[in-house]
């Protein structure tokens, strides 16, 4: 249903809000906290005492993004503030990255990233879980959140619970928690826990994180049109800046949204290998509709319900065509890849985890199969997690649109059918 803007709604905290109310909020927030590219970039420069960006360049990406944040996304105040707080953060660790990068010590010593693997897929299909499970093995090694959230000081040794860089980011997500109550159910984060690559490529503005979190068409456009190659060269640096002096480090990565860059990936990783995960169209739609909602509602004000299904579906059909037409023209990377179903994952998550290892060639001791069962004994599932929607709930009452996922599943054996439409 569509909001009624004559109507008096709630805000963010339970308060209600008259129209004439909201219009003067949003007036004041926007003249407080604009989304310009310049200001952010000169606030950001003037915070730190320094100037160069490094690379890639941040125009024209920080441009467009800004635009389109404040012409399209419908910002609330909090979203707003929110927002700005996180571009700034985002332009500030660049320009202090930049800075040691640029030492000729770094330059000379980065270590080499050696057949990284990375999980992709289907969204809402595991990945998380497996994820955990694979990076119970020390030989294995997962970027953590306090690290992407502060990585100019993150090759130093995490010092535990003492480490104030740690609980400086579990405070952060702590207040996340407060402010969105829905987010642990659908996307469980902990400071520790490890973290998609969306977030590592954020520093690059090149980034599927600001297309998840806000409705910004423009430049979400203009992030499937440029060549990924600069936010995946960035990665790779940050990667061999929290390697450090590490050199026999395996990197795990993971994000669904690797979908929409393997040739840029393979690209600057060309020896990297590929994990992806699948799951039935119907069941994944509808419980990316629903993080997508919860996301979008910490930033700006609720979408139209049919309208994000149409949306959702559309790019989700999409990216599994793309995946679909990149295997097709590389054969010559097919022992690179490893396809699991969510529900075999679910059922036997050591099955999973045992092929995988066999399939790179990796050993797996006894000790890791002791950490990951452990592990899925404690949460094969999330804990706490909500129930999804029914796909009429979701908005997925059109059947015509569901008919754009049949090639994919047959091209993957996903039983596939309109269980829980109405």
């Amino acid at each position: 249903m569509k909001s009624n803007p004559t109507r008096r709604q709630k805000g963010r905290f339970g308060f209600p809000f008259s129209g004439h109310l909201r219009a003067v909020a949003d007036k004041y927030s926007r003249k407080a906290w604009l989304l310009d590219s310049k200001q952010l970039s000169a606030s950001a420069r003037r915070r730190t005492g320094l100037e160069d960006f490094g690379e890639p360049p941040i125009e024209p990406a920080l441009t467009v993004l800004a635009s389109s944040l404040e012409s399209e996304a419908d910002l609330h105040p909090l979203g707003r503030f929110l927002m700005r707080a996180h571009l700034s953060g985002l332009l500030e660790t660049r320009l202090q990255l930049a800075r040691l990068w640029s030492r000729p010590e770094k330059a000379a010593n980065a270590p080499a990233i050696v057949q990284p693997i990375f999980i992709t897929g289907m969204p809402r299909s595991g990945s998380t879980f497996l994820h955990e499970l694979l990076v119970q093995e020390p030989a294995l090694r997962a970027p953590r959140v306090w690290e992407v959230m502060f990585p100019a000081s993150a090759p130093q040794a995490d010092r535990g619970w003492r480490d104030l860089r740690v609980w400086k980011a579990a405070a952060c997500l702590w207040l996340f928690r407060r402010l969105v109550p829905k987010a642990d159910a659908v996307y469980p984060v902990r400071a520790r826990t490890p973290h998609e690559c969306v977030a590592i490529q954020s520093y690059a503005l090149l980034s599927e994180e600001f297309v998840a979190t806000c409705h910004i068409p423009a430049y979400e456009a203009f992030l499937r049109s440029v060549d990924l190659r600069a936010a995946y060269r960035w990665e790779k640096r940050l990667l061999q800046h929290l390697q450090g002096d590490h050199s026999f480090t395996r990197w795990l990565l993971k994000s669904p949204d690797h979908v929409h860059g393997l040739e840029e990936l393979f690209s600057v990783f060309p020896d990297a290998l590929v994990v992806q995960t699948h799951r039935n169209p119907l069941e994944s739609l509808r419980s990316l509709i629903q993080l997508t909602g919860v996301l979008q509602g910490l930033y700006g004000k609720p979408r139209d319900l049919d309208e994000s299904a149409e949306r959702e579906t559309r790019n989700l059909a999409a990216a599994m065509d793309r995946f679909i037409r990149f295997r097709d023209s590389h054969p010559e990377l097919a022992d690179r890849f490893v396809d699991v179903n969510y529900s075999d994952l679910i059922a036997d998550p050591l099955l999973v985890v045992r092929r995988i290892f066999g399939r790179f060639g990796m050993p797996l001791p006894e000790q890791t199969v002791a950490r990951m069962q452990s592990l899925a004994m404690r949460r094969a599932a999330y804990k706490g997690r909500q129930t999804a929607p029914t796909l009429r709930q979701a908005g997925l009452h059109a059947p015509g649109r569901l008919s754009l996922f049949n090639d994919y599943c047959r091209r993957f054996g996903i039983p596939f059918g309109n269980a829980g439409l109405s």
